[in-house]
C-alpha cells in the first residue's frame, strides 16, 4: 500500500487501535501465514521461497535470510531460533516501533522461521531498556500459547514451538550475535571467535539462526503473498520494503517505510522535511552511527544495499541521521568514539586499545592541541582497527571516524587552530553518550 513516497507493508495497520492484541490482529489477516505454513507447507520449501524472494537481514549486515536459515544443518538435534531486538545503534529506533504497536506480527514471524529452521526453541532478547516493550511480548506471547500458535502440536501438526522474551542489561555489545548468545547462556555478553558460526554451534553449542526483528516480520507477508511479489518491491539485489529511522538536524523525525531503491533525498526531504530552514545538510549516516558519514553530493543515490556499498558507505539498519551546516564534524567524530570506546567489552586489543585512543586524539583535536600530523595517526589507526577485531564494534567507530577524518579533513584542521586561538576550554560533548535521536539531540 503507498502512501506517498511511503510503500506501506509492515506499516501497513501500524496504527489501527489495538493492534497489540490478538482479536485485532486476527481480524485483520494476522496469523493465516503461520496456519498455512504450518499446515501446508514443508520447511525446505519454506526457506527455498524465502531465499528467492531476496529478502535480507534488515539489522546491520543485509546478508541473505534464506541463505542463512539453510546453512543449519539437518537432522533431530536441537536447533534454536534467536531474534534479535537489541536494538541499541544509535539512530536506530525501527524496531521499537514495530514491536510495541505489533508484537504479534514479530510472534508469528518467529514462529514462521522457527519451523523453517527445524527449531523448537525461540528468543527474543529484547534491549533491558525496552520494559514496556518486552512486557506487551510477554502479553502477545501468552495470549499465542492460548491460542494455539506457540506450544506443543501447533494446530494439530504435531510441530513444536515454544517462545521466551528474554530481557537483556543494557549492553550495546549484545547486539553482535555471538555476544547474544553468550549473554542468553547467562554469562557475560562477549563476542565469540568465528568460526564456528551460530548456524554451526551457537546456543547452548546447537545450530542457531539469528535474525532482526524487520526481517523475521516480513516472512508472513512471504508467505501469504510469495517470492515473486516480495521481489516485485525495491530492485534486483535489494528486495523488498525498508522501515528507515530518520533523525538529527530534520524538521519531521521518525519512521517511515520505504521502498527500497527509492532516492534518498526523497527520504530526507520529502518525509522527513529536511533540515530547519534556511540551513543546508552537511553530512549524513545512511545506516546508523556504524555507518561511514556521506556528504549532500550522495542525497540523489538510490536507498538500497548496493548503492550505499559503491558509495562507500552502507545502509546498515537502515537509520539515517542528518547533520547540517551548524554541527561540528569534529564533535559529531567525538561524540561517535566516546560511544563506541564505552560499549567496547574490552576483550580485543585493536578495539579496546584503538577507540581508547581515537577519543584521546579527538579531544585534542577539539582543546586546539593537535597538529595536522595528529589526524593523520587518527587515520591510521582506523584502518589498523577495521577487520582485525573480533566482532564489528571496533570497526563501526573506525568506519565513521576514518571517513569524517577523510572527507572533512579542512574542518578538522581549522577546528584545531580556532580552539587553539580560543584558549582553554571545557569539551561541551557528553561523555559516552550518542543518544538514539542522533546527532544534535
Amino acid at each position: 500500500m503507498s502512501e506517498g513516497l511511503e510503500t506501506r507493508v509492515l506499516f501497513r495497520h501500524i496504527d489501527e487501535p489495538g493492534l497489540h492484541e490478538i482479536g485485532t490482529y486476527e481480524r485483520l489477516g494476522g496469523y493465516t501465514a503461520l496456519r498455512a505454513a504450518f499446515k501446508e507447507r514443508e520447511p525446505g520449501d519454506l526457506v527455498s521461497e524465502f531465499e528467492a524472494s531476496g529478502l535480507r537481514g534488515r539489522g546491520g549486515a543485509g546478508f541473505s535470510m534464506g541463505k542463512k536459515a539453510s546453512f543449519l544443518p539437518q537432522g533431530d538435534m536441537a536447533k534454536y531460533l534467536c531474534c534479535n531486538a537489541d536494538e541499541s545503534e544509535p539512530g536506530t529506533f525501527k524496531d521499537r516501533e514495530l514491536m510495541f504497536k505489533n508484537p504479534h506480527g514479530l510472534v508469528e514471524g518467529v514462529a514462521i522461521g522457527a519451523m523453517a529452521a527445524g527449531a523448537t526453541r525461540a528468543f527474543i532478547y529484547i534491549r533491558g531498556e525496552y520494559a514496556e516493550i518486552a512486557d506487551r511480548l510477554d502479553a502477545a506471547v501468552a495470549e499465542a500459547y492460548d491460542a494455539g500458535y506457540l506450544g506443543e502440536d501447533i494446530l494439530g501438526t504435531g510441530i513444536d514451538v515454544h517462545l521466551v522474551v528474554h530481557r537483556g542489561a543494557g549492553a550495546y555489545i549484545c547486539g553482535e550475535e555471538t555476544a547474544l548468545l553468550d549473554s542468553l547462556e547467562g554469562k557475560r555478553g562477549n563476542p565469540r571467535l568465528k568460526p564456528p558460526f551460530p548456524a554451526i554451534q551457537g546456543l547452548y553449542d546447537g545450530p542457531t539462526l539469528i535474525n532482526n526483528v524487520e526481517t523475521l516480520m516480513n516472512l508472513p507477508n512471504v508467505v501469504n503473498n510469495g517470492a515473486d511479489w516480495f521481489k516485485g518491491f525495491g530492485t534486483e539485489q535489494s528486495t523488498g520494503t525498508k522501515v528507515v529511522s530518520v533523525s538529527g538536524c530534520v524538521q519531521r523525525p521518525g519512521n517511515y517505510e520505504v521502498e527500497l531503491g527509492i532516492p534518498s533525498r526523497d527520504i530526507i526531504y520529502g518525509l522527513a522535511g529536511g533540515p530547519p530552514e534556511g540551513r543546508e545538510i552537511k553530512a549524513w549516516y545512511p545506516g546508523g552511527s556504524s555507518s561511514p558519514v556521506l556528504g549532500p553530493e550522495e542525497l540523489d543515490l538510490p536507498y538500497s544495499f548496493e548503492a550505499m556499498a559503491d558509495a562507500g558507505s552502507m545502509l546498515g539498519s537502515g537509520a539515517i541521521i542528518v547533520a547540517d551546516e551548524t554541527v561540528s564534524i569534529p564533535k559529531m567524530a567525538l561524540r561517535t568514539a566516546r560511544f563506541y570506546q564505552h560499549e567496547s567489552c574490552g576483550k580485543c586489543s585493536p578495539c579496546r586499545e584503538g577507540t581508547n585512543w581515537t577519543v584521546k586524539m579527538l579531544e585534542r583535536v577539539v582543546r586546539g592541541e593537535a597538529t595536522p600530523m595528529d589526524l593523520d595517526i587518527v587515520a591510521s589507526v582506523q584502518e589498523n582497527i577495521i577487520g582485525h577485531c573480533l566482532c564489528v564494534l571496533g570497526d563501526a567507530m573506525a568506519m565513521p571516524v576514518g571517513s569524517m577524518v577523510r572527507r572533512w579533513r579542512a574542518e578538522f584542521e581549522e577546528a584545531i587552530a580556532s580552539a587553539r586561538d580560543a584558549g582553554p576550554a571545557p569539551l561541551d560533548v557528553e561523555p559516552a553518550v550518542m543518544t538514539p535521536a542522533g546527532v544534535g539531540a
